[in-house]
This record gives structure tokens, C-alpha cells and sequence, in this order.
């Protein structure tokens, strides 16, 4: 591979004025068909399969059309009605204004007057529950007749609307749904709104990329000590992610694609962009100095740099790609959206990187910065502070390995306690209205009023006299258990065959003692089925929640399993060796263990007050974490490990060649992950606290595992195991093809045609 790069080098760079236009056309191609016909994204982020579908499909069968409120991209909406402090709902002048905000809902275009609106306070009246507040009747009415604080003080309202999807809400509308209640706001209610319906599309804004390039800028500079240089990979990055970009969003045209697809790509892109660059650049600079011309240094620093960005963008694409093997279609679209920003990363990097080179010419490295990057860390005979660490770490081994682990797996213990959940009302932003309203709705009904367990029991195979039986065996059951509140009265269908229940937890819909409500009351079924015949699903936000984060959970450890092994086949073609790919596997491991612990520490148990909200983790952060860091892991590992090799390679003994290979490689890796570090650390500053928590987890990952793992755990081990870090069995050794990432092979063509070559031109 190496020759067939150092040949593609050296032509990019001579033909130059060919390389950037075809690049411009693509650019232009692929920008002008994605802009062009692109569709709106989708919100969809719904699972076939889950247990919680067998209650929508009880749902259809008796009572249809009634599953639509519980998919992922029903239109729902629900207003929570707060009465003034001291005041109740039933209070006259509080009710009037209720039935004043009915009016102006009945006159809204968007609701759907085929449903009937009923003031809460009359239906709670009908029911006899404000003469008679008489739980075995009133667990149910839409006005808080059972609190034991402020009685009749909160209600709630819930609206159907005419919007079909999710997506189709517009901001108008959601602001008119909004608005309608600004006179019952006026009378001095609280009105406060919740569902889908106040549900913003947001986008990340922009900034966050923005920033992460301004701090990459400042890295390279830093890192070649001149400024043209460091702009070279942000025009790169800047391509790459425009080119994937537009193939994702022209991809829109001919299937659904999440709207996450995109966040994650510009993740991806940019960072692995600046870092390919910064890896192939670092070493043209290096290159400049020792070879005849400009050309065959550029040749040279993609033969040898060139393969191992290859192979290291193989291996994220492998872990990005590889989450479609999960099963989840929102997963399967972020994991593809990576990976082609991933592929993209590595085009522009071997290809438009070289002719980028080529115009540049010799105002590549102008104006030189005075007192940066001093020292060349290709420089064999300069002594810089990655030689002068890589001596420390092969002179106390040991110390340097135990003290790594023991660090690791501090930060790793508070991973025990991880928790999981969907982003739901109580993780919007505390000014938002859905936020307010599941407060005010905590504060009238309990927590557990906003994550119901919705019961659709199918009573077609139980016989007619022992119906109200079966039913009321169910509901006692499911009141039976300490973590519900109370089962409200059942709902029969037309054709008598199918009931609903509402289950009112003690709990939040993301807290653990809920989803274990959900488990243990699906487990009563077997009991209840035996003896009477009924059949039931539970469905819900609650029992969705629950059921995305069995699945997830479930799908770690084969993912990771088929993962990990095909980029260790790929490690072991790279470093010809058994031992290196395993540790690396390892050192993962643990770096995955401490950026769980960290993340767990700051966004589930709110230490250091960096964040004021503390929640739950999202449930598919840690399956793509997994799968993203492990591809940048790998990364590090081949950019750092892969000078090791060819430094052992080139005859130097085991630890003189980890020694040089640090050397050489520190200062890359070191600058390289600053970039990402700022990259995803910069998705602090989103308001959506899931771009928050994963721009935390991405950035504390890359720090762990770069800073810990790679450039002190790894190297390390490679002392210590001596010339056994390169052992391979001769069998394995003969069949394995030879890619020779470390250019061997180039060193031998470039020997052959030194007689031909000619004299120096002297570049610097």
C-alpha cells in the first residue's frame, strides 16, 4: 500500500491544477444535488418489535386508532392548568377563565373538533369527585381531587390535534398552540403546555463546530510553527464535512433519514479531517528535510503517514458501520452518517491533501513563528519533551503501567450506578414550558403522573361471565405492586373485548423502580392468562423508555464483540503482531470504563456543579460512545504504535524503538487529540442536553484514552514485553498478505532509483 500512495503522492502533487478542479467539481456536485433535492428529516426514532408494541396492536384490534398517541411521531399535546397561589380550579372566577381558554381551543384550527373538550373541573364534577374525593372513583380525573396538599389546584388537559407528524409541526403552529391560553394566563392561571406538540426541532446551532476549528487552528500553529500550514487541514476539514454533508442530506431523497444523522457526522468529520491532515503534514515537514525535492517528499509522507490514515479511518468506519448490526434504524443511520464523514476524512486527507501541498509550494511553512514548534520531533538528534517522557516511561516500566490502571479504574467506579432513559419532559431546560409543566404537574398529581403505564387488556379468548372478573384481578395485581400509586377505572371498547388501564407509578418515567414496575407487571401476565385468559400489553413513555433501554443494553456486548474483532484482524494485518491489537483491546476497555465513570459522575450524580440539572444518561450514549471512541482509539494507536514498529522494523531494539517511535509520534497524537478534545468538548455550549452529554463523554474519552492509554498504558506494556510485543506465529505470518504500513517496501523502491535521482534542491 505504501507504493501505490508514495506514487499517488507525487502524482497529486505535479498535477495539481488536475486534483483541485476535479475536487472543486465534487464540491459543487455534491453540494448543489443535496441542497437541491434533499427532504426534511425525520424525528422517528421508534424500534420494530418492542414489547410495548403488543399493546398498540391490542389498541387496534378494540379500540381503533387509539395506538397513534403512542408512536414516536404522534402529534400530542397536553396542558397543565395551575391555579393562582392559595386558589383552587373550582374557585368561580378560575373556573369561568377554564371555560374561556375551552373556547379559544375549540376556535384553534390545528385542534381536532371531532373530540370533544371537557373543562377538567365539570369532568371531575361529573364523576362526584369534588363532593366525594374518593380514591376508589377519582384516581383518574383530570383535576388533582386526591392530593392531600393543594386539592384542587392543578388539572390537566389533554388535546387531540389535527397534525399528522411530528415533523409536519411548524413554529407557527406550535407557537398559536402556545399562545391560545395567554387570557387564562392573563386571569392569573398557570397554563403551561407539554407533548409533542411543544416540542422544538433543534438543530445543533453551529457554534460548537466553529469553536473547535478556532482551537484546532491554534493547535497547529502551535504544532508547525507557521500559519499557512495550519489553515491546510481546516480547509480540508471544511471540504470533507460539506462533501458528506450533502451526500447525507441527498440521501434524504430517496430514504427517511434521522435528523441525529447529521450532529454526528459533523462530530466526525471535523475532527478526524484536522487529524488526518495534521498526521500527513507533520510528516511532508519532516520529509522536506531528508528527501531530494518537495515532490518525493510529499510521496513519502502519504506512503508512510498516508497508509496508516488509511488504516486508522478504516478502523472508525468499521466501528461506525458496524452499529447496524444492532438493529436500531435511528443507530444505523447516525453510525452510516459517521462513517461517511469518517471515509470522506480520509478521501480529502490522501487525496486533496497532496495537491493542497503541491500549490502551496514552498509558502507552505512561511512565516516561520519564532519560539514555537522549535524543536522537529522528526528530528532524531533534537531532544524534545515527547523523547524526554518516552525515556522516562522505558526506564520505570512498571510505574508507569500501575499508576495508568490505578488512575483508570478510580475514574471507572462510578459506572456502577449508571442509569439510563430517554430525553423526556424532565431533561428540556428549566425556562422551557414542557419543563414547567411536568413540574406543575409533579407538584399536583406526583412524579410518577407524568411516565403513566398505559394497560390494553384483550379479552377476546376469556368467556363473557368471567370478563369483569379477569378485569378486576388485573387491576388489583397491577395495584398490588409498592412502586404503583394507583390503577384507575377500566375503559371497555364497543365490542366488550377490550379494556384500558392507566398505572400511575411512584416514580419518574426514567427512574429505575419504575422500569422494574413495567418488567414485574408484565410478568404477572403468565399467572393472569393461566387462570382466566385475558392478554395485555403495557405501552406508554414509560414502558417505551424502558423497553429502548432493555435493547440497547442487550446489543453491547455483541457489538462490541464483532467490533473489536474485526479491527483486531485489521490491527494484526498493520502491526504484524498477536500481542499489540490485544492490548489495545484492553486499554480500551479501560479508557471506556473511566469516560463512563466521568460522565455518570457529572451528568447522572451533578458532582462539581458542572451541570445544574442531573439526569439520567441517554440511552443509546453508550453503544455509540463504544463505537466512536473505539474508532478513534485505534486511531492513536496505529498514529503512535505504527512509528514504534517501524523504528523496531529498521533494527533498533524493542525499547529504543518505543523510545524513538514517542519521539517521533508524541507530538502528533498529543496535538491531534487536543483537536478532538476541543471538538466534541465545544457541544458543551448546545442548550440540548444530549449534545451536551455526548460532547462530554466523546471528549473525556479521548482524553483518557489518548493521554493514559495510548501514550503512557500502551507504551509502557511494549517495554515490558520486549521483543515479544512483534511476535507472530510463522504460519500466520506466511498467509497474512503484507500491507507494510511502515513502508518497507517504499524504502527499498526509493533505494533502486537513487542513482537516478536528482541533486538536492535544498527546500526547507
Amino acid at each position: 500500500m505504501s507504493v501505490y500512495l508514495y506514487r499517488w503522492g507525487k502524482f497529486a502533487f505535479r498535477r495539481k491544477w488536475i486534483v483541485l478542479p476535479v475536487w472543486l467539481v465534487l464540491f459543487l456536485l455534491l453540494g448543489g444535488l443535496g441542497a437541491q433535492l434533499s427532504k426534511p428529516m425525520s424525528n422517528d426514532f421508534s424500534m420494530p418489535d418492542l414489547p410495548s408494541a403488543r399493546a398498540n396492536d391490542i389498541l387496534d384490534k378494540h379500540f381503533p386508532g387509539a395506538s397513534a398517541a403512542f408512536k414516536f411521531d404522534a402529534v400530542t399535546g397536553t396542558y397543565v392548568i395551575g391555579a393562582p397561589a392559595g386558589q383552587k380550579l373550582t374557585d368561580p372566577a378560575n373556573r369561568t377563565a377554564l371555560d374561556a381558554f375551552l373556547a379559544k381551543l375549540k376556535d384553534l384550527d390545528i385542534v381536532d373538533h371531532a373530540k370533544p373538550l371537557v373543562n377538567p373541573v365539570e369532568a371531575a364534577e361529573k364523576m362526584g369527585c369534588l363532593a366525594d374525593p374518593d380514591p376508589a372513583k377519582c384516581s383518574g380525573a383530570p383535576l388533582n381531587v386526591l392530593s392531600k396538599t393543594v386539592p384542587d389546584s392543578v388539572a390537566v388537559l389533554n388535546v387531540p390535534f389535527t397534525i399528522k407528524k411530528f415533523t409536519d409541526v411548524t413554529d407557527a403552529q406550535r407557537d398559536a398552540a402556545y399562545a391560545v391560553a395567554s387570557d387564562a394566563r392573563n386571569a392569573g392561571l398557570t397554563v403551561e403546555m407539554s407533548g409533542s406538540i411543544a416540542m422544538k426541532q433543534e438543530m445543533p446551532s453551529g457554534k460548537s463546530e466553529m469553536i473547535g476549528m478556532g482551537v484546532a487552528l491554534i493547535v497547529m500553529i502551535v504544532a508547525f510553527g507557521a500559519i499557512v500550514a495550519a489553515f491546510v487541514p481546516i480547509f480540508t476539514a471544511i471540504v470533507g464535512l460539506g462533501a458528506a454533508t450533502s451526500l447525507i442530506m441527498l440521501g434524504t431523497s430517496v430514504i427517511e433519514v434521522p435528523s441525529f444523522t447529521t450532529f454526528l457526522a459533523a462530530m466526525i468529520g471535523i475532527a478526524l479531517s484536522i487529524d488526518y491532515a495534521l498526521f500527513i503534514v507533520s510528516r511532508y515537514k519532516h520529509e522536506l528535510a531528508v528527501q531530494d525535492s518537495p515532490e518525493e517528499a510529499a510521496g513519502t509522507a502519504l506512503g508512510t503517514a498516508g497508509s496508516a490514515v488509511v488504516f486508522a479511518g478504516l478502523t472508525v468506519i468499521i466501528a461506525l458501520g458496524g452499529l447496524s448490526i444492532v438493529g436500531v434504524q435511528f443507530l444505523t443511520f447516525m453510525g452510516l452518517g459517521g462513517a461517511i464523514a469518517a471515509g470522506f476524512a480520509v478521501l480529502t486527507a490522501i487525496t486533496l491533501m497532496p495537491a493542497l501541498i503541491g500549490a502551496f509550494g514552498r509558502f507552505l511553512f512561511k512565516p516561520k513563528l519564532p519560539l514555537v514548534a522549535k524543536h522537529d520531533p522528526e528530528d532524531d538528534t533534537a531532544v524534545t519533551l515527547g523523547m524526554r517522557f518516552g525515556r522516562l516511561i522505558g526506564k520505570a516500566p512498571w510505574v508507569a503501567l500501575i499508576l495508568s490502571v490505578v488512575v483508570l479504574g478510580a475514574l471507572a467506579a462510578p459506572a456502577a450506578g449508571l442509569n439510563l432513559g430517554l430525553p423526556g419532559d424532565d431533561s428540556q431546560p428549566k425556562t422551557s414550558t414542557i419543563r414547567k409543566a411536568y413540574e406543575l404537574r409533579t407538584a399536583g398529581f406526583g412524579e410518577g403522573s407524568n411516565g403513566v403505564l398505559n394497560v390494553a387488556a384483550d379479552l377476546s379468548k376469556v368467556p363473557v361471565e368471567v370478563r369483569e372478573n379477569a378485569v378486576k384481578a388485573l387491576r388489583d395485581k397491577l395495584a398490588a405492586y409498592p412502586g404503583m400509586d394507583y390503577v384507575t377505572a377500566p375503559q371497555w371498547s364497543e365490542d366488550k373485548q377490550g379494556v384500558l388501564l392507566d398505572g400511575v407509578p411512584k416514580s419518574g418515567p426514567n427512574n429505575q423502580a419504575t422500569k422494574d414496575l413495567v418488567s414485574d407487571a408484565r410478568d404477572a401476565e403468565e399467572q393472569l392468562q393461566a387462570e382466566f385468559g385475558i392478554e395485555y400489553g403495557i405501552t406508554g413513555s414509560t414502558a417505551i423508555y424502558a423497553d429502548v433501554d432493555h435493547v440497547l443494553l442487550s446489543k453491547i456486548v455483541p457489538y462490541l464483540a464483532i467490533v473489536a474483532g474485526a479491527a483486531f484482524v485489521l490491527l494484526i494485518l498493520v502491526f504484524r503482531s498477536i500481542l499489540v491489537p490485544l492490548t489495545a483491546a484492553l486499554g480500551f476497555l479501560l479508557s471506556m470504563a473511566a469516560t463512563f465513570g466521568a460522565t455518570v459522575l457529572i451528568f447522572q450524580q451533578g458532582k462539581f456543579g458542572l451541570i445544574e440539572d442531573p439526569h439520567p444518561l441517554v440511552s443509546f450514549l453508550p453503544i455509540m460512545l463504544i463505537g466512536l471512541v473505539f474508532g478513534l482509539a485505534m486511531d492513536y494507536q496505529v498514529f503512535l504504535v505504527t512509528r514504534m514498529r517501524e523504528e523496531f522494523v529498521n533494527g533498533k531494539s524493542p525499547k529504543d524503538a518505543v523510545v524513538a517511535g514517542y519521539h517521533h509520534g508524541a507530538r502528533v497524537v498529543t496535538s491531534a487529540a487536543v483537536i478532538m478534545i476541543s471538538v466534541f468538548g465545544s457541544f458543551l455550549l448546545e442548550t440540548d442536553v444530549t449534545a451536551k452529554s455526548f460532547g462530554f463523554a466523546l471528549a473525556a474519552g479521548v482524553l483518557f484514552d489518548a493521554f493514559i492509554v495510548r501514550m503512557i498504558l500502551i507504551p509502557s506494556l511494549l517495554v515490558l514485553m520486549g521483543k515479544w510485543s512483534w511476535w507472530m506465529p510463522q504460519w500466520l505470518d506466511r498467509i497474512l498478505p503484507d500491507i507494510d504500513v511502515e513502508g518497507a517496501k517504499l524504502r527499498e523502491l526509493q533505494q533502486r532509483s537513487a542513482p537516478t535521482q536528482q541533486v538536492p534542491v535544498g527546500v526547507s
